[in-house]
């Protein structure tokens, strides 16, 4: 009986077409982790492979920053040592961003804003406009620049010209400005240089006596110091949409 019962249950599970034995189920779950481990190793690499191309997007960003910065500095200094050699004197100022051109040079007269009809205030501003010209456009540098803010600035003495100091300062940075595109001795005017999206590359604006160099004034010296035109350099930067994707690219990795 015993015997009979055992072929009849061997019977039953070799006909059974379900029974798949354990070293089966073993030989199964290993080629699945194994293909599992296999998309896992190709995707991770995929993940380091962007991010490679993610830190080489960012080092050539710095790069292009760091070589805008330094055109910009070339251009500031070479400026101010051409005119040092014509006994012009201006500054450089704000981080290696600005050259300032004090009152003393421009020889503005009280609460004026035409140019000095005088020869030797002329040529002045003259020598300014052609330094900055020629060294803008010296090896295209202005591919690197985004704006040229030409500034105009006043003490904090209120003018009883119209619009008061707002105008004065306004309308000394168009004075200057248009000096330069008239009577440059250049065949293309500042106003004709482009930037690095081919928009013009040359702004005016005033700001009246609302960025001081000095804010005591307890003197002469110290209102003659916030008098003056400066001429803004900004460069060229990654916009904030190409911020925004590198982000998302180190976020993403």
């Amino acid at each position: 009986m015993r015997l009979g019962s055992r072929t009849h249950s061997a019977n039953v599970d070799e006909e059974n077409p379900y029974w798949i034995s354990f070293s089966d189920i073993m030989a199964g779950l290993l080629v699945i982790f194994i293909m599992a481990s296999l998309a896992l190793i190709l995707e991770l690499i995929q993940v380091q492979e962007k991010l490679k191309q993610t830190q080489v997007e960012v080092m050539e960003a710095i790069k292009e920053i760091a070589k805008a910065e330094q055109v910009r500095r070339d251009i500031l200094y070479e400026i101010k040592e051409e005119l040092m050699q014509k006994n012009i004197l201006v500054e450089v100022s704000d981080n290696d961003s600005v050259l300032r051109i004090p009152d003393e040079q421009l020889s503005f007269r009280t609460n004026e804003y035409a140019i000095p009809p005088e020869k030797s205030s002329q040529m002045i501003v003259k020598a300014i406009g052609n330094a900055l010209y020629s060294s803008i456009i010296k090896e295209n540098r202005y591919k690197y620049l985004d704006t040229v803010f030409v500034e105009g600035h006043t003490d904090s003495r209120q003018s009883p010209r119209h619009m008061g100091n707002w105008g004065l300062s306004t309308f000394r940075a168009i004075s200057i400005w248009n000096f330069w595109n008239e009577q440059l001795d250049q065949e293309q005017p500042l106003a004709g240089l482009k930037n690095h999206d081919g928009k013009p590359l040359f702004s005016v604006s005033g700001y009246a006596e609302t960025r001081p160099v000095n804010l005591t004034e307890s003197n002469e010296a110290e209102l003659r110091q916030n008098r003056r035109i400066d001429v803004r350099f900004t460069v060229k930067r990654p916009t904030i949409h190409q911020y925004e994707q590198v982000n998302a690219m180190m976020i993403t990795d």
